[in-house]
């Protein structure tokens, strides 16, 4: 699979099972196109949204139980039958693409959780669903991941956000270390702009933790997979952390020999977390 616009994250690597990955492929394909649609191109943002609506009314007939679809729903149609997904977080992503469209600053840090619950924890719980592990504690140890995974994403990518006139950083957070919006790299903000960045990197950090035991529960490859996922999200943390919260002139990215690193993090990973879970062992 193409994993291009997620390089830092596996998307569905050699890890799932294999009767697994046509599904994976097919979920995939409806995100990442629909998440396209929102930000890819020159199309108007009315253009956007009604491309969007489009989509909302494919799923109303893979609800309705119509068979004539589009070769990419028709595909996500078997999926949906053969495992018996919920539709709603389906929805819930496609709400989170249109807002894409008409809302580019975040007030609140509820507000821009809110959105992490539709742009990236419903991805999560198709995921529990297809394993059939989609309980109560797997959800919410999953949404801590996914919203995790967003927020360290939003870091990142301060830069290409800007860039499109979009902050994910909230605005309460900037008020609070006085960083004006269209000042975020202004010489004099940059000791504040340090500051906040920190708060915002030991946040999601925590919130990653929060979920980590989701990746222990799990067994087989997806534990694995999941404890892959997490480790390359902390890394993620740490190289926003070794360029000095500079991700104007250094976007964190992790290589090869960065990844050999993860790998080997996720193998220990269990052993340091049944070793010391309620001490705030190091990930």
């Amino acid at each position: 699979m193409s994993v291009e616009h997620y390089e830092n994250f596996p998307v569905a690597s050699i890890l799932l099972p294999k009767r697994l990955r046509p599904a994976v492929e097919a979920i995939y394909a409806f995100a990442r196109s629909a998440d396209d649609l929102a930000d890819e191109g020159d199309a108007t943002p009315d253009q956007r949204l009604a491309d969007l609506a489009a989509y909302e009314a494919a799923l109303d007939r893979i609800a309705g139980g119509a068979t004539d679809h589009s070769p990419m729903f028709e595909r996500l149609a078997v999926v949906v039958r053969e495992y018996d997904l919920p539709l709603a977080p389906m929805y819930a992503l496609l709400s989170a693409f249109k807002q894409d469209v008409t809302v580019h600053r975040y007030a609140t840090y509820g507000a821009l959780l809110d959105y992490c619950a539709r742009s990236a924890n419903p991805v999560g719980h198709l995921m529990l669903h297809l394993y059939g592990q989609a309980n109560e504690e797997n959800l919410r140890d999953s949404d801590a991941i996914c919203s995790a995974l967003q927020l360290i994403n939003f870091l990142q990518d301060v830069a290409i956000d800007l860039h499109k006139e979009r902050i994910y950083l909230p605005l309460e957070d900037l008020n609070r270390y006085a960083i004006l919006p269209g000042a975020l790299d202004a010489p004099d903000s940059r000791p504040r702009w340090r500051a906040m960045m920190k708060f915002e990197v030991t946040r999601a950090r925590a919130l990653m933790h929060s979920g980590a035991p989701l990746a222990l529960r799990m067994k087989g490859r997806i534990g694995f997979e999941l404890r892959m996922v997490v480790q390359g999200g902390l890394k993620i943390l740490d190289e926003i952390e070794r360029v000095q919260y500079d991700v104007f002139r250094h976007r964190p990215k992790l290589d090869r020999r960065d990844w050999v690193g993860v790998f080997w993090s996720a193998v220990r990973m269990k052993q340091r977390m049944k070793s010391a879970p309620l001490q705030g062992a190091t990930l």
